[in-house]
């Protein structure tokens, strides 16, 4: 499979179904597309109107640029940014290129695992952060790849020599872990505030994983300016919703899909994830603050402004898949600047944007408790009451496929053996059906929000997944090829090896595929959404 970059005329992210929002005013200023997303306000808008429906069946390709890299099963999940007259872009090999954004010519390409003398390997990168002084002598783009932050000079591709060790920084230092034994990365760009670069990350969803503390380093430096505990450290607010230094050896809660800023008011949004383990929580009882949370932080100082909690103590991996949205709308009579957070359960929280507070309601609702020895799930959940959900939120008899009497037939009795009925039923031994599921509801390429019409535009995703827990082997057993593949593997890549394509590819006949050195690369490494196992021996 070719990846290719191509313009029809100058297209940009174009909206694809609808869920409403309260009409708000038109804005200005979305005339540039120099910030993944769109603009700092991560709404995938653009106001030029070169092109309408009069003239859209007309458009032709201008130009396609091929980047050469050939990968099965991979994709390319880059939303290019373009700077005067420069397309910066990145490729599934995760090599960051400049393109003149007229004609497509390639100006320069960086190849960061050439540059360490390491191998190819295929990962997920959605794009890439833009930079200049105030009078635009410097200008940078950044972009990680494994666990490095690049910083390069835009106009040559080279890496900065004054920026960390060499042009670039090790995202495992600085979180209170031996950096050796942690597994971190960013797929999504970090967002520039004044002259610091604030960036989220992926970390590993089982244990052990990395804190997901969100970092704000120097543009020009390098230097680590400030971090927030989203893991809360003693004495940081939040501290007490965890066991007692559950910051020492849990994980998780990081803000992977992106992030948003209002300048003006200087604040940087983030959507958090779930914590480590994503489907099992006995060892970090409680709330489990800042996972699942809609943050507002001082983009200047790290200072946690408010936050807002969408998931207590989540076992359904409910973390946040998209960067919160800042939008305007009509709200009892008056314009008010909020946040609009999709979630994968198919819902948009509309927040104040100064304070975080609902503007429309939200029920707090008694669910079943899980009866897995150990867990302890919250007695409550909320969810919001306006707007309506965008996906459907049950899994039920009547919505079984009709595709042929047969499929309707299997999918009945499976149904039949497992656990069933909406949102947070508890994750367990027998199977527990989640939906829309783990990719349902919205994803990372989140919504677009036109400030003149005040619509919010969402692509509804609906996937059934079975959610079934299995024991782990008593510490102490004798450790076999296939316990550490149980321990391990299993959870994605399932007990048969046959795996759940094409999110998680058929481990059968691996062997045909990759020598046991290539195997041994991409387990201490990391491929794609594969985490690097670095808990491993060799």
């Amino acid at each position: 499979m070719k990846f290719h970059i191509g313009f029809a005329a100058l297209v940009f992210a174009s909206p694809i179904v609808a869920a409403s929002s309260p009409r708000a005013t038109p804005q200005t200023g979305f005339r540039n597309w120099t910030v993944y997303g769109g603009s700092a306000e991560n709404i995938r808008y653009s106001a030029l109107n070169q092109i309408s429906r009069a003239n859209v069946g007309k458009l032709q390709v201008a130009w396609t640029f091929d980047t050469g890299d050939v990968f099965p099963r991979s994709e390319m999940q880059c939303n290019p940014i373009v700077a005067h007259g420069i397309l910066y872009a990145t490729s599934p090999k995760l090599r960051a290129i400049a393109l003149d954004a007229a004609t497509g010519r390639l100006l320069w390409s960086f190849d960061p695992n050439a540059a360490l003398h390491l191998p190819q390997t295929k990962e997920r990168n959605r794009g890439m952060t833009f930079w200049e002084s105030a009078q635009g002598a410097a200008q940078r783009v950044f972009f990680v790849s494994r666990h490095f932050l690049y910083a390069l000079d835009a106009r040559t591709g080279k890496p900065a020599p004054d920026f960390g060790h060499d042009g670039r920084i090790d995202l495992r230092e600085n979180l209170g872990r031996p950096p050796a034994d942690v597994y971190i990365t960013a797929t999504s760009p970090g967002i520039v505030y004044k002259d610091l670069l604030i960036v989220g990350s992926l970390v590993n969803e089982n244990l052990p994983a990395a804190p997901g503390d969100i970092r704000a380093y120097d543009v020009r430096s390098g230097q680590l300016r400030w971090s927030f505990h989203t893991l809360p450290h003693p004495g940081e607010p939040g501290y007490n919703t965890w066991p007692k230094d559950a910051w020492t050896y849990s994980g998780g809660t990081n803000s992977w899909s992106g992030l948003s800023l209002d300048t003006r008011r200087g604040l940087v949004f983030a959507g958090t994830g779930s914590a480590s383990f994503d489907f099992y929580g006995a060892n970090r009882a409680g709330d489990d603050l800042f996972a699942n949370c809609v943050l507002a932080i001082d983009a200047a100082t790290g200072t946690l402004v408010w936050h807002f909690q969408a998931v207590k103590h989540d076992l359904w991996d409910r973390d946040f898949p998209a960067p919160p949205a800042l939008v305007t709308v009509l709200h009892d009579g008056k314009l008010v600047d909020a946040v609009a957070q999709i979630t994968k359960s198919g819902f948009v929280f509309v927040l104040d944007r100064e304070t975080g507070r609902p503007l429309y309601p939200v029920e707090s609702r008694a669910y079943p408790q899980s009866d897995v020895d150990g867990e302890v799930t919250s007695k409550t959940q909320i969810l919001p009451v306006k707007p309506p959900p965008f996906a459907r939120q049950n899994f039920t008899e009547e919505i079984v496929t009709n595709r042929t009497p047969e499929a309707h037939q299997a999918v009945l009795e499976r149904l039949k053996t497992l656990r069933h009925g909406g949102q947070f039923i508890p994750p367990s031994l027998q199977g527990t059906v989640v939906f829309p599921g783990f990719d349902g509801g919205g994803e990372w390429g989140g919504p677009a929000f036109d400030p003149s019409t005040g619509l919010l535009y969402v692509n509804a995703n609906e996937m059934a997944w079975v959610l079934r827990l299995v024991p782990r082997p008593a510490a102490g057993t004798a450790v076999s090829g296939k316990t550490l593949y149980a321990r391990n593997c299993a959870s994605c890549h399932r007990e048969d090896r046959r795996g759940s394509p094409p999110e998680f590819p058929s481990l059968v006949d691996v062997a045909s595929k990759y020598d046991e050195r290539e195997v041994g690369s991409i387990i201490h490494t990391g491929s794609g959404r594969m985490p690097a196992f670095t808990k491993l021996s060799p």
